[in-house]
């Protein structure tokens, strides 16, 4: 196992991890600040691709952080990119935000939103602007036999106050029931975000570490690409959640604010 002080790149999770909402983790901050300091590279990294980005950015600044756009990578951004691997201006139905069908767009991807039109892939992801008529066509394309992919399999987003709402994973479950097809997911648990960082951003995986509330994807993630894999429970998991988990992270601690100190020993 890979000790705290000896990893060189964190990939951090925002939800749960960084803050909650819109309301900071304690020592979030200050972690960043002791990873600059300490010359140790970071990367935002997330599975909500509700916001592109840029969104995410001047959410971070809002929180007092400066952080350039290549240092936070979000699954919409990912699916985005593989998606333009497989084909090339690939016509795309979303059901997602507006910022993720800017996210399709920035990587050259058509945005098609009438289902009679020829379609090359279905993509939905974490959409607050979901609506009946876009479940019944992704549900009529799909089982027309369009590609379908999905940013990631969050069931919930969590929020202040022990709160959540539901997230991508709870409506690939609705079209999963209704079309009896699962999609291809890109986003955390899948190591195509991993490898996203590494062929991107030129960071190697030799002591790379995920920091992440949630098992099934952040620390899932981690075992699966062979990378350190921190749990912390200021998010989704609780201890009986990692009690009775299959996946066991290498550390599991209470907030960021316990990995600081640890950087600090």
């Amino acid at each position: 196992m890979t000790k705290i002080k000896d990893i060189n790149c964190f990939l951090l999770d925002m939800d749960g991890t960084i803050y909650l909402s819109n309301k900071l983790i304690d020592k979030a901050v200050d972690f960043i600040n002791l990873l600059d300091e300490q010359g140790k590279d970071y990367v935002f990294f997330t599975n909500n691709s509700s916001k592109n980005t840029l969104d995410y950015q001047k959410k971070l600044k809002r929180f007092g952080l400066e952080v350039p756009l290549e240092k936070i990578v979000n699954s919409g951004q990912v699916t985005a990119d593989y998606v333009r691997r497989q084909k090339e201006g690939a016509k795309v139905y979303p059901l997602g935000t507006p910022s993720l069908e800017l996210e399709l767009a920035d990587a050259g991807l058509e945005i098609v939103k009438d289902k009679n039109e020829e379609i090359d892939f279905v993509v939905l992801g974490f959409d607050k602007t979901l609506d009946y008529n876009k479940l019944w066509d992704a549900h009529d394309l799909i089982l027309d036999g369009v590609e379908y992919i999905a940013t990631n399999p969050d069931y919930v987003c969590p929020l202040e106050g022990g709160k959540s709402m539901p997230d991508c994973g709870s409506m690939i479950s609705l079209l999963e029931t209704s079309t009896g097809k699962s999609p291809l997911v890109v986003g955390k648990p899948n190591t195509l975000m991993v490898d996203y960082v590494s062929d991107n951003l030129g960071v190697k995986k030799d002591r790379m570490a995920m920091v992440g509330d949630r098992i099934y994807t952040d620390i899932k993630m981690a075992i699966d690409a062979d990378i350190t894999s921190i749990l912390v429970l200021s998010g989704e998991s609780t201890r009986e959640t990692v009690a009775e988990s299959p996946n066991e992270p290498d550390y599991v601690f209470q907030s960021i604010a316990d990995i600081k100190a640890k950087l600090e020993e």
